[in-house]
């Protein structure tokens, strides 16, 4: 059998595939050797254990909670754990008043801060700033050199607002020692004397803030990003992006031209006048004061200056996720141990392995040789899953519950389906009488197209139910999707250039009886059938006749009445023809 046809198209795609899986292979390998990523994918809270807080919800005023606010603090709890990218964390009541959260492994400071976060969040200006550490006694100002307000306060920026009394607190305060004790909620009418925590590259720093300005319930949302440079370009250097609404942004345009006169004032870039910084303070604790470099008139600033991506995402977060109007308080923290363990674990893997022996032998029983081709793209296929769980897993801290092993496991099945479909559109072309080379390419023309709209409707109903479900459900949902993809990655990368290559080898393209494409266990007729002979319809084998029966008969079923009476008429004419010739005879 004549083996025609490019040489080289499959083997570029398995080269493609090759660098695409040593690619992910090197970043996951870059990630473990920096101590940031792991080789074994993360597990959720039913499958690893993890830590379980009860939260306890204040209202302002100190008023009793009642079930909307409750079910709203589950609500943006859920919210911000998510945003931190925690997955599979649980959240629920408790007796009606308490938030229980439950959350795999060992949560970082950030995300239990994030948790507990005060819904109080502002903006004020700020007055003065200075070290973190208490002024000695010997170096604190005398009596005559305090502050003395001469006026009024005119604004929130005014020097009038600290007193005496302010600045003595101020001197005093300690944030390199701060006490663990939660004060009261401050007055926004009034000043505030707080510090802004030191962190890995800057120390920690005090505060004397005016009176708040803008109010966080006025943030619509915000994201961060790298920033872009005055030509466009993007640079290296993250930056944190707040949009505010209607209210919001016209109080931050008036605050923004107060400040930046301050800005101006001290000589731009140069100068380091405190008054051109606004805080930004929640639970009455700065968390940014950048400077004001521009009046922003749109209600959309962007905070730069040193961020690192994980930085820059914390702030972004807790600026989305600030205005809660309850605060909450850890009451206990304890560990809990897997709700399902390492026993279930177990038997769902040993359950994906029997649902892989079974199509392995399914295959290899019906498709002979042909079925290792599915053995190792189901092989590859896993591989590709497995990197980009691990690397999800560094990345956006994804974490793999039962459910997703479930998942997994179910689309096993619809993997090889995709195989199937196009083994059998290469089997019907070999019955047809086609050479293996034109059988491959004519039965991946067919084959795609099924196979295409069976993968859209997988990723159609993993993305419904991802985002409709919530829990667990969203493991299953969000594996069941990525196993879809890789699917199809995989029938298009490796599959068909596979059988694109075996088609032009000796065993596959000659037909070997145990190829699985051997034409005459498969029935086939060649065209040509020697001495002058041709195939008729009469000669191709019961099943493909019936085959075209079915669709002739189809056709006719689906024909119109106007279709009906011509072809009647074209019946009549053929009919009378053949009496005339016979008559002639």
């Amino acid at each position: 059998m004549a083996r025609t046809g490019p040489k080289k198209p499959g083997l570029r795609v398995l080269v493609w595939l090759g660098v695409i899986i040593a690619a992910l292979t090197a970043v996951l390998a870059a990630g473990t050797a920096a101590g940031q990523a792991s080789w074994s994918p993360k597990l959720a809270l039913d499958l690893e254990g993890g830590t379980q807080m009860i939260l306890a919800p204040k209202v302002e005023g100190g008023s009793d909670i009642n079930e909307e606010q409750l079910n709203q603090a589950v609500a943006i709890i859920r919210q911000r754990v998510d945003g931190s990218g925690v997955a599979e964390a649980e959240i629920s009541t408790q007796s009606g008043r308490n938030v229980v959260v439950s959350l795999p492994g060992t949560p970082s400071t950030a995300t239990r801060d994030l948790i507990q976060a005060s819904a109080d969040m502002n903006f004020r200006p700020v007055l003065l700033n200075g070290a973190g550490a208490v002024v000695p006694e010997e170096s604190r100002a005398p009596e005559d050199q305090l502050p003395k307000p001469t006026a009024a306060p005119a604004n929130s920026s005014d020097i009038n607002w600290i007193t005496p009394e302010i600045y003595r607190e101020f001197e005093a305060l300690d944030c390199d020692n701060a006490s663990a004790e939660k004060a009261e909620r401050s007055d926004p009418t009034k000043p505030l004397v707080t510090c802004e925590p030191a962190t890995d590259t800057s120390p920690a720093i005090k505060y004397i803030l005016g009176p708040v300005e803008v109010k966080g319930s006025n943030i619509v949302t915000s994201s961060f990003q790298l920033q872009q440079g005055a030509q466009g370009a993007v640079t290296n250097d993250w930056a944190v992006n707040i949009q505010f609404n209607e209210e919001g942004t016209a109080k931050f345009k008036e605050v923004t031209e107060r400040l930046n006169q301050f800005y101006v004032a001290a000589g731009g870039e140069s100068g380091n006048d405190p008054k051109a910084q606004f805080a930004i303070v929640l639970d009455d604790q700065v968390i940014s004061a950048p400077r004001s470099l521009a009046v922003i008139t749109d209600g959309r600033p962007q905070i730069t200056g040193g961020f690192t991506e994980q930085t820059a995402k914390a702030l972004s977060d807790q600026l989305r996720f600030g205005a809660l109007p309850i605060s909450f308080e850890i009451q206990s923290e304890q560990q809990i141990s897997a709700t399902l363990g390492g026993e279930q674990l177990r038997m769902g893997l040993l359950a994906g392995l029997i649902g892989l022996l079974l199509v392995v032998v399914y295959s290899l029983f019906q498709y002979r040789a042909l079925g290792f081709v599915t053995i190792a793209s189901l092989v590859v296929a896993g591989v590709l899953t497995y990197l980009a769980i691990a690397i999800l897993g560094w990345t956006e801290n994804y974490r793999l519950s039962l459910a997703g092993v479930a998942g997994i496991i179910v689309a096993i099945g619809q993997t090889a389906d995709s195989f199937i479909v196009y083994f059998e559109r290469i089997r019907d072309e070999l019955r047809e009488g086609r050479g293996l080379v034109s059988a491959v390419e004519n039965g991946w023309k067919r084959a795609k197209r099924t196979v295409l709209a069976s993968k859209a409707v997988n990723l159609l109903a993993a993305l419904v139910l991802y985002f409709v479900a919530v829990g667990n459900v969203r493991g299953f949902a969000f594996t069941l999707g990525l196993t879809a993809i890789a699917d199809l990655i995989v029938v298009f990368m490796f599959t068909h250039p596979t059988l694109q290559l075996l088609a032009r080898t000796r065993f596959f393209g000659e037909g070997h009886r145990f190829s699985g494409l051997d034409p005459k266990r498969l029935g086939a007729v060649p065209l040509y059938r020697g001495a002058g002979r041709v195939r008729t319809p009469e000669d191709r084998p019961a099943n493909v006749r019936a085959k075209n029966a079915g669709a002739a008969a189809e056709a006719e079923r689906r024909m119109t009445i106007a279709e009906r009476r011509l072809a009647e008429k074209q019946e009549q004419l053929a009919g009378s023809s053949k009496t005339a010739a016979k008559e002639n005879k």
